[in-house]
């Protein structure tokens, strides 16, 4: 799905010639007859409606709603703010677009899976699902102020986490609409806020009904859907879910290469019990390893792909599942985000529930063996979000200091890799520095914040991701990440999710009946280091190839030859690989950038 969206304006309908379309594109038109949104979709991506009052909706996305309760929610509708009832109510994942009396409203997900991006173009406000075509349109150059957050380890802190890499092209944030006005130009306007954490777990039908009609409007449309079968709490959940749908049911998992590893062990008791759905394992034989086909295979334009170690996996499974038939896939990311039990939440814990929270603080101290008083020191520390994102900006390029344990701030350690330049330090260091005069936290409790900044990191690749699978024929759906799941989870009380005795105690309780007890008590989790070694190593030569003419280099923020020591360095922990991830996913995206035909200048920021 790729599209623009213009105002119902003369210059607006100028702006429509000038646009370079694909055959065969799509066209919705303002009821002026105007063109609105011009792009490429999928016949069963698009939901059109007309309220009583002559407010104009159009869905863009993946949703399932009754013609009787889609004019139930329009009937009240008469301006476009009244769209809020629309997008409040509505399941799935999706863009939601409005239109009435020459004025229009244009929004993404919450999430951040559905993502939209403006700039201005002889006068007019264009809107689009993706940066780069705006850029194409405007001519706008790659900015090197942000480009350089995408160094930032383990990822950049809100608000930096944001921003465009292109110069004039504005992301829409994803709890805000754009409103493009006739006679008054365009302006954003919040219309999500996070619900209030006070619903005890023993009322996780909330979370449980959201989840279930998540999967069920995938699975509604019949035929084959597939899903990740990984042994984990996440996909496990999701395929007890989707079994229970009229569409055939194609589970999946890859092979991993560490003998340690229970994924398959936990997978096999799950598929036993999944016995109408067809299960695939690829062997670990047939499975690319990590960092296979970084120098050759097309890199998604849009944006540093954060998880490119596993891209050709990704693209195997993909043309796997299209062979078996599946049009859809279900993906567990997300659940993570929202169910683990983050030590921000200890935080506000301990301040609502101090006894509650001392019983807890044994348990980490007995299971985890957490020292009290460095705990009790951390969960002190009472700092702003804007304090703490400055100390973060003083920090960078000190020495490395070992990470507290826990981590209760608003974030875990920001750092720049050995191989930064100074340049690139102090480019972000001025950058968090003067993100922390302005900026709020995305909730005033850290958890919640810390929640809702990944969640969009994780809508982020989802959105990439997508783009890879269905160049085979195959959408990437990730239901944990759908609006209604996040709200229901995120409404939950913290000291519920904070529950050390219960792995992912929240969503044990929403689907408790659902999926089999004895899957629900995992008490491991899989982690995959040695897939990452053993790519590393086989893949070494290719690594080092991307360390000749880096174009980071070029930009002044890389020391190419500190970063390809780092490439031939032994690495002792995966942490220490972090850092060369990001690294990659930026070289190989500004690769693809420069290879490509669109002639766009890289220029330092005018900021």
């Amino acid at each position: 799905m790729d599209f623009v969206l213009l105002p119902d304006t003369e210059a607006g309908e100028h702006v429509a010639r000038l646009l370079n379309l694909k055959p065969g594109h799509r066209r919705v038109a303002h009821a002026s007859g105007r063109p609105w949104i011009v792009g490429s979709w999928a016949d069963d991506e698009l939901l059109e409606a007309v309220s009583d009052r002559g407010v104009r909706l159009v869905v863009l996305g993946f949703t399932r709603v009754t013609a009787g309760r889609l004019d139930d929610l329009l009937r009240p509708v008469a301006r476009l703010d009244d769209l809020d009832r629309v997008a409040t109510r509505l399941p799935g994942s999706w863009f939601l677009f409005g239109s009435a009396n020459g004025d229009v409203r244009a929004q993404g997900s919450v999430s951040g899976v559905h993502r939209l991006y403006h700039a201005e173009m002889a006068g007019v406000t264009v809107v689009a699902n993706g940066p780069l075509a705006l850029a194409e349109l405007t001519g706008a150059g790659l900015d090197v102020v942000h480009v350089a957050r995408h160094l930032l380890s383990p990822s950049p802190p809100w608000p930096l986490s944001e921003q465009s890499d292109w110069q004039g092209v504005e992301p829409v944030a994803t709890d805000h609409y754009l409103e493009l006005r006739r006679d008054s130009g365009a302006r954003v306007v919040r219309w999500w806020r996070p619900p209030d954490p006070d619903t005890p777990v023993a009322d996780a039908a909330t979370v449980r009904d959201a989840l279930t009609e998540a999967v069920a409007l995938r699975t509604a449309r019949g035929g084959t859907l597939s899903a990740d079968l990984s042994g984990g709490m996440d996909s496990t959940s999701l395929c007890f879910l989707a079994a229970s749908g009229p569409a055939e049911l194609v589970t999946m998992r890859w092979g991993g290469r560490d003998l340690a590893n229970d994924d398959a062990a936990w997978s096999a008791r799950a598929a036993a019990k999944l016995p109408r759905a067809r299960h695939v394992v690829i062997p670990p034989s047939e499975v690319p390893l990590n960092f296979a086909g970084l120098t050759t295979d097309r890199t998604d334009p849009e944006a540093p792909f954060a998880w490119i170690r596993g891209r050709a996996i990704m693209g195997l499974q993909a043309r796997r599942l299209a062979e078996l038939g599946s049009t859809v896939h279900l993906t567990g990311h997300g659940g993570d985000e929202l169910f683990y039990a983050l030590p921000m939440y200890d935080h506000t814990v301990i301040r609502q529930q101090p006894v509650r929270y001392l019983q807890t603080l044994r348990m980490h101290q007995a299971l985890r063996r957490w020292s009290v008083p460095k705990t009790l020191r951390q969960l002190w520390d009472n700092r702003s979000y804007g304090r703490w994102l400055a100390d973060a900006g003083r920090a960078l390029g000190a020495p490395p200091t070992r990470q507290a344990i826990p981590c209760s701030d608003w974030g875990v350690a920001i750092t720049l890799p050995p191989w930064a330049t100074p340049d690139a330090v102090t480019t972000m260091r001025d950058a968090l520095l003067g993100s922390a005069h302005t900026c709020a936290p995305l909730h005033p409790l850290r958890g919640q914040h810390v929640v809702l900044q990944t969640v969009r990191e994780c809508g982020a690749s989802i959105r990439q991701v997508n783009r890879l699978t269905s160049a085979h024929g195959v959408s990437w759906h990730a239901p944990y990440l759908d609006d209604r799941v996040v709200e229901a989870v995120l409404a939950v009380r913290i000291a519920d999710r904070a529950e050390p005795r219960s792995y992912k105690a929240v969503l044990g309780a929403a689907m408790r009946g659902i999926v089999p007890p004895e899957l629900l008590g995992r008490p491991s989790k899989a982690e995959y280091s040695a897939d990452v070694y053993a790519g590393l190593k086989r893949h070494r030569p290719e690594l080092l190839e991307l360390c000749d003419g880096m174009r980071l280099a070029e930009l002044g923020l890389v020391d190419a030859g500190m970063f390809r020591s780092a490439v031939l360095g032994l690495h002792p922990t995966s942490r220490t690989l972090i850092p060369l991830f990001r690294t990659l996913a930026c070289e190989t995206w500004l690769r693809s950038i420069s290879a490509s035909a669109l002639g766009l200048a890289a220029t330092p920021s005018t900021a």
